[in-house]
C-alpha cells in the first residue's frame, strides 16, 4: 500500500453555539485519521469564533478515506462538552 503524508491546516471555527453560560468557551479540536489522532491547543476564552492556525501531519495509505474533526469545549472540574463534528 503506497503511503503519503496529509497536511492539515486548522484555521478556526465560526458560529459555534456557546455551551458555557457564564463565560466564554475554551474550544479545541481532535483530528482523527485512521488510527492517528492529534489535538489542537485550547483556544482559551475565544468563545464561538476560535482561531488556531495550527498544522498537523498524518501518514496515510490508499485505504484512508476520512478525516474527522471533533470540536470540544475544555471545562475544568467537569467533562469537556461536545460542540460538533465534521468528516
Amino acid at each position: 500500500m503506497p503511503a503519503g503524508t496529509l497536511g492539515v491546516l486548522l484555521v478556526g471555527a465560526k458560529g459555534l453555539e456557546n455551551s458555557d453560560f457564564l463565560c466564554d468557551m475554551d474550544p479545541y479540536v481532535i483530528l482523527t485519521c485512521s488510527s492517528q489522532e492529534h489535538k489542537s491547543t485550547v483556544a482559551s476564552g475565544q468563545g464561538s469564533e476560535p482561531e488556531w492556525n495550527e498544522n498537523f501531519l498524518f501518514t496515510i495509505s490508499d485505504s484512508v478515506t476520512e478525516l474527522t474533526l471533533k470540536i470540544m469545549d475544555s471545562d475544568s472540574g467537569s467533562a469537556d462538552d461536545f460542540l460538533g463534528e465534521a468528516t
